[in-house]
């Protein structure tokens, strides 16, 4: 069914006059009827009587009213939840405790009530992120990207260099550093389950080692932050690395040191990948916020070599 010819069948029906839909849609009169009676041989009906006073629906155009109204009110709504600036801002977040995540909070701080669908998107690289955000399953996207190139029509910015930081219980040799350099680190047990192979966390955490000669133990399941924290409290030898931004809650009887990592200062590399001819406006709003409130990096930064440069 041609919805043009419905919007025109309806708009017949509220002016009352061939002539009067006409000029409210912008086209010809003959149009107008061209557009009517298309409708008819498809419906198989008449839908107006004629009259001195103008065009009036019949029985059966009464009928179908109702339902040409709803029709296009589907339209509307099914325009609306793609039209920029109407549906929320999809983005995506590896975790909802890392340092991407707690920037877009601030970012929702700045624009209270703004739209955003915070996601996260099921086993997936930066490779899969990427195609995401070209096929507009999310609007963007927070990853640590590869020097090369992107997906045509993909763009990213280096946003957030998050200085790692050692976490360890009260019982770890370490646990009374005030800061440590990846040199003190060798030689101790670091303990990240969850490293999934192909990722591009998984590239990091590899050249990190290589990098310092650090032992980075990802075996075992990975049964959440909780155990996590849990088992390095009990440990005097366990350790694990977060980021300065991360955002982790333990209890007090936990007493786990975060301790900074300096000379030089490893950072995770965040990027934020977004479709360049994206129009949505809360996007051009986050780009402009996460430049602007992009945290100095540290002098003495370190990053692995296949990683996407920071900005001038």
């Amino acid at each position: 069914m041609d919805i043009e010819a419905v919007r025109t069948f309806v708009a017949v029906v509220e002016t009352g006059r061939f002539h009067e839909a006409a000029a409210e849609l912008r086209i010809t009169q003959q149009a107008v009827s061209k557009r009517v009676a298309a409708l008819e041989r498809a419906l198989g009906v008449t839908l107006f009587v004629r009259t001195a006073r103008g065009a009036r629906p019949t029985l059966d155009g009464q009928a179908f009213l109702p339902h040409a109204r709803e029709v296009l009110r589907a339209v509307e709504r099914a325009a609306a939840s793609v039209r920029p600036g109407e549906r929320a801002l999809r983005v995506d977040v590896l975790g909802r405790r890392i340092a991407p995540a707690l920037a877009l909070r601030g970012f929702y701080a700045s624009r209270p009530g703004t739209e955003l669908d915070v996601v996260t998107l099921a086993d997936a690289n930066a490779t899969r992120a990427a195609e995401a955000v070209r096929t507009g399953e999310i609007d963007a996207t927070f990853r640590a990207v590869p020097v090369g190139d992107l997906p045509e029509g993909v763009s990213a910015e280096r946003v957030l260099d998050d200085p790692l930081q050692l976490l360890v219980g009260p019982r770890h040799p370490l646990a009374a550093a005030r800061t440590l350099t990846p040199a003190d680190l060798a030689g101790h047990r670091i303990w990240i389950p969850g490293i999934r192979p192909g990722t591009e966390w998984a590239a990091y955490y590899d050249e990190l080692t290589e990098t310092f000669g650090l032992r980075v133990d990802a075996v075992g399941p990975d049964f959440g932050t909780e155990a996590l924290m849990d088992a390095i409290a009990d440990s005097a030898a366990l350790a694990t690395l977060v980021g300065s931004r991360d955002r982790w809650v333990w209890p007090a009887a936990h007493d786990l040191r975060r301790i900074p990592v300096e000379g030089p200062t490893p950072v995770y590399p965040h990027s934020f990948l977004y479709r360049t001819a994206n129009p949505h406006p809360v996007l051009t709003a986050l780009r402009g916020h996460l430049a602007q409130a992009r945290p100095t990096p540290p002098d003495d930064m370190w990053t692995p070599a296949w990683a996407r440069s920071s900005p001038s």
